[in-house]
């Protein structure tokens, strides 16, 4: 359903990464954010979620407090362990996280992804 958008996301998780060790940016989570948990489509089951999630859908994980409930256990999924807070994903507030990183889900759509090479 969500195509080859784990792909992307993995990769832009990646260059996120890469980009804050580069600049020596360590970076935790900004507590109450919770915008990578809402944002993005997840396309992994997820408990309570077992078609995974589409995007701009607060996960049913998201607790009241916007903390993971399954942060640091086996079931959460591989995309939500690969996320990496950094300033360029996170900026300083909910709304610049959000407004980001659907920006990033609107670019990882497959037929963005085929526009933009020309495919379509």
């Amino acid at each position: 359903m969500y195509g080859n958008t784990k792909f992307l996301w993995k990769n832009i998780h990646s260059l996120s990464s890469w980009i804050a060790d580069l600049k020596g940016v360590a970076m935790e989570c900004r507590p109450g954010c919770g915008a990578c948990c809402i944002a993005p489509s997840i396309s992994s089951p997820i408990p309570g979620m077992p078609h995974g999630k589409p995007a701009g859908v607060r996960c049913v994980q998201l607790g009241p407090d916007n903390r993971c409930a399954l942060f640091g256990k086996k079931e959460r999924p591989e995309f939500c362990s690969g996320l990496r807070p950094s300033p360029e994903m996170c900026g300083t507030n909910f709304d610049e996280a959000f407004a980001y990183l659907m920006r990033l889900e609107q670019l990882s759509k497959p037929d963005q992804i085929s526009h933009k090479r020309g495919i379509i």
